[in-house]
């Protein structure tokens, strides 16, 4: 299947320029790339060099101190709700309730955001790896099993671009290749991802862009 037929037509992340300094110090300048659907970007470095830093600002959590990041033509400071319903962002915190069981986490993002309907919260639990863990609270997880938690209600979202710091934190093997398919699976059927690991997607050639950070 070539990539023209894998990548779906949809909106497109452009970035321009993009410059970030921390404490004095240039974690990175004049970045420029683009992602569209049916394409993966990955971010290496070594701790401190900016990866989680450009995946704030990519996420709108940040600012940048130059540049400017476009969704579908339109800077994304012109219309957040339109970007933010088209992203979702994973970081190092899980972003679940300890309180609640995985069922009850899930449908608590079913009330709240913009969420499939094609596919059973019992199946999205079964998909990641969760299925025996329905209603145990989270916070008797271990914390492999709330990232797993966490991927279930990325995997349930509509968003067509996932940004993702270090998804396969605290996962073991099973873990790692159950969300690495999640994520070739999304970028296949015309998905974007955007991605801090070392460890490498298996994406066909010419779907993979990789961008290195310098400490």
């Amino acid at each position: 299947m070539s990539n023209s037929s894998q990548a779906k037509s949809g909106p497109c992340l452009e970035v321009r320029g993009l410059k970030s300094i921390r404490d004095d110090r240039v974690l990175f300048s004049d970045m420029h790339f683009s992602l569209s659907p049916g394409h993966a970007l990955q971010i290496e470095g070594p701790n401190g060099s900016g990866k989680t830093t450009m995946l704030r600002i990519l996420c709108g959590l940040g600012v940048p101190t130059e540049g400017e990041i476009l969704w579908n033509g339109i800077p994304i400071d012109e219309d957040r709700a339109a970007y933010a319903a088209g992203m979702a962002f994973i970081g190092h915190a899980h972003g679940i309730k300890s309180e609640l069981t995985p069922l009850e986490n899930l449908q608590v993002a079913m009330a709240m955001e913009n969420t499939r309907e094609d596919v059973s919260l019992e199946e999205i639990l079964q998909r990641v790896g969760l299925r025996g863990f329905e209603d145990v609270p989270a916070r008797t997880l271990s914390a492999g099993q709330c990232r797993r938690v966490a991927m279930g209600r990325l995997f349930m979202s509509r968003a067509k671009l996932w940004i993702l710091d270090e998804p396969f934190t605290a996962l073991d093997v099973e873990g790692q290749a159950q969300i690495e398919k999640m994520m070739v699976d999304h970028v296949t059927q015309g998905g974007m991802v955007i991605l801090t690991s070392h460890h490498p997607l298996q994406l066909a050639d010419g779907m993979l862009q990789t961008i290195s950070l310098r400490k």
